[in-house]
C-alpha cells in the first residue's frame, strides 16, 4: 500500500482489494483496465482487477487458509462443501475451472463433476 498509507479511503478499501485478489495503484499509473476509486471529489487510488484465473487461485488459497491444511487433505464432505463454495463463487465459468478445482483438490475431473452433478440434484435442477 506503498503511497496510501495516509489515506483513510485507501485503508478501508484495502481489505476489499486484497479479497479481490487485486492491487491498488496510484491513479496516474492506472491502466484501461483498472478501476479508478474517486473520494470528495479526488481520484485517490486505482484498483487493479485480477485476471479470472488468478481469481480462482485467490480463492482456492483462501480456502485452505480458512480450514488450515491444503484441500487435497480434507476429507470427501469438506471437499464436497469446497465445491458448493466454488460453484456459488462462479469459479467452474473460468476456462479451466474444473481441472484447476480438481487439481487443488487432489481429485479428478469426474470427481469434481460428480460433485457438481450431486448439489445440483440435491437442489432439484
Amino acid at each position: 500500500m506503498t503511497g496510501f498509507g495516509d489515506v483513510p479511503f485507501a485503508a478501508a478499501v484495502k481489505p476489499l482489494v486484497d479479497a479481490m485478489g487485486g492491487e491498488m495503484v496510484e491513479p496516474d499509473q492506472a491502466g484501461p483496465d483498472d478501476v479508478v476509486l474517486t473520494w470528495e471529489g479526488e481520484d485517490v487510488l486505482a484498483v487493479r482487477l485480477p485476471q479470472l484465473a488468478d481469481s480462482l487461485d485467490h480463492i482456492l488459497l483462501a480456502l485452505e487458509r480458512q480450514r488450515g491444511k491444503p484441500l487435497a487433505e480434507l476429507d470427501r464432505k469438506a471437499k464436497q462443501e469446497v465445491v458448493r463454495i466454488l460453484e456459488a463463487r462462479g469459479a467452474f465459468s473460468v476456462r479451466h475451472g474444473v481441472e484447476t478445482v480438481a487439481g487443488a483438490l487432489g481429485v479428478s475431473r469426474f470427481t469434481v463433476y460428480n460433485y457438481l452433478n450431486r448439489e445440483n440434484a440435491a437442489k432439484g435442477k
